[in-house]
């Protein structure tokens, strides 16, 4: 199993900045692809930005490309979003994912941290 844990999360203004954490621990040496989710209310939890854990491909989002950067250590098993020119519709709960390459979805989830984006 492995276990997410992610922190950063708080309130910001407009065109702020965020770094999110997600502390990876268990059987990391499992972990394929690493990706970070958000969910607002009233909406369905949606793709932010993902990369491959041995740092050969990263993926975003339309809406948040170029604002965005995905970034792991994995010496510490920590993956990260750097989140600037932060906008209200940014406002979510969110998430990081695991994937072990089983070609069955993220394997397992974080609790989430909250962003919220003031105006």
């Amino acid at each position: 199993q492995v276990q997410l844990v992610e922190s950063g999360g708080g309130l910001v203004q407009a065109g702020g900045s965020l770094r999110l954490s997600c502390a990876a621990s268990g059987h990391t040496f499992s972990i394929y692809f690493m990706g970070w989710f958000r969910q607002a209310p009233g909406k369905e939890r949606e793709f932010v930005a993902g990369m491959r854990w041995n740092g050969a491909s990263t993926r975003y989002a339309d809406s948040v490309k170029g604002r965005f950067t995905i970034s792991r250590d994995s010496a510490n098993n920590t993956l990260y979003l750097q989140l600037n020119s932060l906008q209200p519709e940014d406002t979510a709960v969110y998430f990081c994912a695991v994937d072990l390459g089983r070609s069955s979805g993220y394997d397992y989830w974080g609790q989430g941290t909250q962003v919220t984006v003031s105006s």
